[in-house]
């Protein structure tokens, strides 16, 4: 897969530009806040919907501007597709695809696939569950694209029990509040169904991704050290000490994993309500990240965190390349590899490995401040950006 045009309107810091692009590497250079990232945000943003540097759609819209527009057109094979979104904040955005608009925006997930690698995905290590979560979850869209679907009514029905919780909580405590519940077992068998698709194929992608981050990060590392990654669900963390064990080498079944969830909010019920929040879900999940049999973040050291960070994106370009075993949707599909800034971040060894590795991809956007950033390996189109200008050089 590969992008052959990009245009912009309104988007960051573009008025308008428009650019032709081409499989192989192409490097955007320019001195630091010039509009290069902006670049690759707008293509990550087609491939995902969200963007890797800010949570809210506002900040892609320029200053002044009303909306923002990002066009692409992309190449699978033989077969090719022109998408189009409109940003607008505070209201809800809009697409086509090959110049039809779509019913859900959604709908265009899929069409652009892209691996970004950045600064920011040192916090995959260091960072919050949160953001292992949102790794997952983007995975997840990315390999199985219905499930953005599953994920956005979790999100909902999330918040609607929360708040049902949250009131109750308050009522308890003789604040102003409504204690009825009547609603909340119906609230409760919604998200435990959803849940539970969410769960099935969390488990299902951590068993698929396991073996490609520990064989990428030796790769990344030469050798030094071996990474493993497994889901840490809130059910096994709050499971009843008098319930079996489930089987390590079995993946469960989302029928399995309702029941599971329905029991636990049961049984939880009392605490959540004094609390006025969720306490089990996937909402509450984590990856765990080890390396040598220790958890990395608080052991690791900075550039093993880093070996690690990259060890995830690769794994994820390795697994979209290859596809998940059993699942239909998008397989050998080979992404669009995006590189933010990275090799400035890195020391020469691993700068050097991760060149070698990525050099064979069918398409590679780099940003750079400067050509030196940019090793050898990895020669190709360049196009410098400054002042929210872009000029091709070769």
């Amino acid at each position: 897969m590969f992008v052959t045009y990009l245009a912009l309107t309104d988007f960051r810091s573009y008025r308008d530009v428009e650019l032709e692009l081409e499989p192989g590497v192409t490097a955007f250079v320019g001195p630091n806040g010039q509009g290069k990232t902006n670049l690759v945000e707008a293509i990550g943003y087609a491939a995902t919907l969200s963007s890797h540097r800010v949570s809210q759609d506002a900040a892609l819209v320029r200053a002044g501007a009303e909306r923002a527009l990002v066009r692409v057109r992309a190449q699978r094979g033989e077969r090719k597709a022109a998408l189009e979104i409109e940003i607008t904040p505070r209201r809800a955005n809009r697409a086509r695809i090959n110049g039809a608009p779509v019913q859900r925006v959604r709908d265009v997930l899929g069409l652009v696939r892209t691996v970004l690698f950045a600064p920011e995905d040192l916090a995959l290590v260091k960072g919050d569950p949160d953001g292992r979560r949102r790794f997952l979850d983007q995975l997840t869209v990315m390999v199985r694209p219905r499930m953005a679907g599953t994920l956005q009514d979790y999100d909902r029905v999330l918040k609607q029990r929360s708040a049902l919780l949250k009131s109750a909580s308050a009522a308890l405590k003789g604040s102003r509040g409504n204690a009825d519940l009547r609603t909340l077992d119906v609230w409760d068998a919604k998200l435990a169904a959803l849940g539970a698709q969410i769960l099935a194929v969390r488990h299902e992608l951590v068993t698929a991704l396991a073996p490609h981050v520990a064989r990428a990060y030796e790769q990344v590392s030469a050798g030094q050290g071996e990474a493993r990654i497994a889901l840490v669900s809130s059910l096994d963390r709050v499971a009843d000490d008098a319930a079996p064990p489930a089987e390590a080498d079995q993946t469960p079944s989302a029928a399995l994993l309702e029941a599971r969830l329905l029991e636990a909010m049961s049984r939880l019920r009392p605490q959540e309500i004094e609390r006025g929040v969720c306490l089990v879900g996937p909402h509450r999940d984590d990856l765990s990240l080890e390396l040598g049999g220790l958890p990395a973040k608080g052991y690791a050291s900075h550039g093993e965190s880093w070996s690690f960070a990259l060890a995830l994106r690769l794994a994820c370009y390795q697994l979209m390349t290859t596809g998940v075993p059993g699942w239909d949707e998008y397989q050998d599909s080979e992404p669009i590899l995006v590189l933010d800034d990275v090799f400035a971040e890195l020391d020469t060894g691993r700068r050097d490995r991760l060149a070698r590795l990525v050099a064979g991809a069918g398409q590679v956007l780099i940003t750079a401040a400067v050509p030196g950033d940019v090793p050898e390996e990895l020669e190709g189109a360049r196009v410098d950006v400054m002042g929210g200008q872009v000029r091709r050089v070769r």
